[in-house]
């Protein structure tokens, strides 16, 4: 594999790196990272990042958070429009583009063992596999198994239809659709539905806020802060919150697997994962998971594996450039 240059090009933040490698191995250089609301647009973060380390490339993979059609995209969480064939005349290189869930999809074989932490063993076998991941958004993507090899595929899944399965959870609905409309599975599990969720949560449970929290809320980023008050146990509303959220994504992840059939694994990825990933082990994401009626024996038979790491949708874009040739 020759030298590229891949991006995660994400809502919150754009991580950039050099790749190489040989069979399903990747090497990563150069891994630098951007706050990407800082930028009026991709191009503008690829430069700084070209002079900050030179140019010797062969060509551009992008993994973007959103549809991707006709190698065009527009970045679901900020005003972003990313086009392959302008970042081609600007840098004389090709360049791919991929939704950032399909390029963590197209990454899964080249992970390790420290870089995944099962929560269910399952029966592993061969078959379709998915792709799960909570972020600044909530991203899906799916794997076909054809027999001979695996074909990644993007999905706006996030995007469908919450589904409340509780009494508190038809209110949290109600409440959401008076400010949004359409609610969608992203607004309930996603790190920029976390404040949402708690203010939700406050109000239901007519519970007020400490001093000390507000202050934390108003310095930094909020969902960071009331998960870390949860994995601290500072808060008693913030670990309920945090374990009704882990609840809610297991739901969905469970949603996602059999739609995928993914007897093959259901990978479980995104920025928030490793870091609620004694939450994750608990026994409230798998509840959730496998609580489908009729079909539970078959979820609890489907492996689950958190990915550890922030760096697979970068494994999976050096590979994907390499199957598509451009380098």
């Amino acid at each position: 594999m020759k030298r590229i240059l891949v991006g995660d090009i994400g809502g919150t933040k754009t991580r950039l790196a050099l790749a190489e490698g040989e069979g399903t191995a990747v090497v990563l250089t150069e891994v630098r990272t951007y706050p990407s609301l800082h930028y009026a647009t991709l191009e503008l973060v690829l430069e700084e990042y070209v002079t900050q380390v030179g140019f010797p490339v062969e060509g551009i993979a992008l993994g973007v958070a959103g549809p991707v059609s006709g190698q065009r995209a527009q970045v679901t969480n900020l005003p972003w429009v990313v086009e392959s064939a302008a970042l081609r005349q600007r840098f004389g290189v090709q360049c791919i583009l991929l939704n950032d869930l399909e390029a963590v999809a197209w990454g899964l074989p080249a992970l390790r063992g420290d870089e995944l932490f099962s929560l269910q063993e399952g029966v592993p076998s061969e078959g379709n596999r998915a792709v799960i991941a909570a972020g600044t958004g909530l991203g899906e993507a799916g794997i076909h198994w054809d027999g001979t090899r695996f074909h990644p595929f993007a999905t706006e899944g996030g995007h469908t239809s919450f589904a409340p399965r509780t009494e508190r959870e038809i209110a949290l609905w109600r409440f959401l659709q008076a400010r949004h409309g359409h609610v969608s599975w992203e607004r309930v599990v996603s790190g920029m539905a976390l404040p949402e969720l708690h203010e939700f949560l406050r109000a239901h449970e007519h519970s007020s806020i400490p001093a000390w929290l507000q202050a934390a809320l108003e310095g930094a980023s909020a969902g960071a802060v009331l998960a870390q008050a949860a994995l601290e146990a500072t808060d008693p509303l913030c670990v309920e919150l945090m374990h009704w959220f882990v609840r809610l994504y297991g739901a969905e992840a469970g949603n996602l697997a059999l739609k995928v059939m993914s007897r093959g694994g259901v990978y479980v990825g995104g920025g928030i994962a490793p870091k609620i990933l004694p939450l994750l082990r608990q026994p409230g994401f798998l509840e959730s998971f496998v609580d489908k009626g009729r079909m539970r024996p078959l979820l609890e038979a489907m492996p689950v594996q958190v990915i550890l790491t922030d760096q697979v949708a970068l494994y999976g874009l050096a590979l994907a450039a390499r199957s598509s040739r451009i380098c």
